[in-house]
């Protein structure tokens, strides 16, 4: 089994930001990081499970687990009414970050996904590595004031294990 724990990170909201994953495929474990200069804790969010998902290029199935309500409703409830009404929101204005939706949304296509919320600092040691990975991830963007981690430094899985 796959599972996927995915965190964003920023500092300020708009600021530096980062996201970090840790991927366990059986008992072989993988982590990512990256971060972005100036964003949002949101992208962030979303960005930690896009690159998760990239790093496999085959179908798979994966527990993908986020301390993010705004991932986990988004992606499992919201998204369906979004796609409808033309990537608005009920109140008829755009989709924030719908770039970043619209990237989960054919990525998430590919593969069967189980998707868990659970609490953020709560002592969930799964979820503590991936906030220390997008801290890290935040640290390095506010350090070099660039981007690191973009999708082609994500190789695929099988390089991963």
């Amino acid at each position: 089994m796959i599972e996927i724990y995915a965190d964003g990170a920023c500092s300020g909201n708009p600021g530096p930001g980062g996201w970090g994953v840790l991927l366990r495929v059986n008992e072989i474990e993988t982590e990512l990081c990256g971060g972005e200069p100036a964003t949002t804790n949101n992208r962030m969010e979303l960005l930690a499970v896009i690159h998760a998902l990239q790093s496999f290029p085959e179908p798979m199935e994966a527990h993908v687990y986020t301390d993010s309500q705004y991932v986990q409703k988004g992606i499992s409830e919201w998204i369906h009414s979004w796609k409808r009404r033309g990537w608005k929101t009920a109140g008829r204005d755009p989709v924030k970050n719908e770039d970043l939706w619209r990237r989960l949304d054919a990525l998430a296509a590919r593969h069967v996904l189980e998707w868990h919320w659970v609490k953020g600092h709560a002592g969930h040691p799964e979820n503590e590595r991936a906030d220390a990975l997008a801290r890290a991830g935040l640290e390095q963007a506010r350090r070099t004031g660039h981007r690191s981690g973009s999708a082609a430094d994500s190789p695929p899985y099988d390089r991963l294990f």
